[in-house]
């Protein structure tokens, strides 16, 4: 239930929004719904992992991954736009685990 409320709401967030918005809503979420530690930061992780795949793609798909493949020509990657996708998606997932993580730790502090 975490992990496709956060989803959802992540991707609807991150057409209009700035990309910091994935981790308020992870954050919030998890503060309301969250029950324990692990399970909510895999929930974070993983919906915030796949929202920013599912975003990244959207963007470099239509333009037949030209920026990508520029970007990734930059850092110290195989010459293949895909990894630039899969750093891309892992530090938005850490960013969403960690939110959501922080939000259920929050909401403990605030029972005690």
């Amino acid at each position: 239930m975490l992990f496709l409320i956060i989803l959802i709401l992540s991707f609807i967030c991150g057409f209009f929004l700035p990309w910091w918005v994935a981790s308020v809503v992870a954050f919030l979420v998890a503060f309301f719904i969250g029950k324990t530690s692990l399970p909510s930061f895999w929930s974070g992780f993983s919906a915030i992992f796949i929202v920013w795949a599912a975003l990244a793609l959207l963007k470099t798909l239509p333009n037949d991954n030209i920026l990508a493949g520029r970007v990734v020509q930059l850092f110290p990657l195989p010459h293949n736009w895909i990894w630039l996708l899969l750093v891309t998606a892992v530090v938005g997932g850490l960013v969403g685990g960690m939110a959501a993580l922080s939000g259920v730790l929050i909401k403990k502090i605030f029972r005690s």
